[in-house]
């Protein structure tokens, strides 16, 4: 389900999605799936929105079915084919590992700088 509340309110109060993005350390196209609703926005980053936005988490809080919610498929025939996961999905996920590979990377450099 899409955000509307929270898109209603970036937009009222003259944010990008950008400026959104970086609020909560994420890059623009994950902020875009977030507020699209195919991403879920963890309970950590509602509190920075709507610190960022200078509202209450209730004024921009929507609930939002797990994207794999309505996907079914059966754990016993797992294989390394697509298990009839829509390909939106895949891609999704895709995304997200090579997000916190680059998350992971980061902050092995940030520790052997302080090393």
């Amino acid at each position: 389900m899409e955000q509307q509340k929270l898109k209603k309110i970036r937009t009222r109060k003259g944010f990008t999605q950008k400026e959104m993005a970086d609020a909560i350390s994420t890059d623009i196209s994950n902020y875009c799936r977030k507020e699209k609703g195919l991403v879920s926005i963890t309970p950590k980053e509602w509190k920075k929105l709507a610190t960022i936005l200078d509202v209450s988490e209730e004024e921009i809080y929507q609930e939002n079915e797990s994207v794999l919610s309505n996907t079914f498929f059966d754990n016993s025939s797992i294989t390394n084919q697509n298990v009839g996961v829509p390909s939106i999905i895949l891609e999704q996920l895709f995304d997200y590992i090579n997000l916190l590979k680059e998350e992971n990377n980061r902050l092995k450099k940030e520790l052997d700088k302080k090393s």
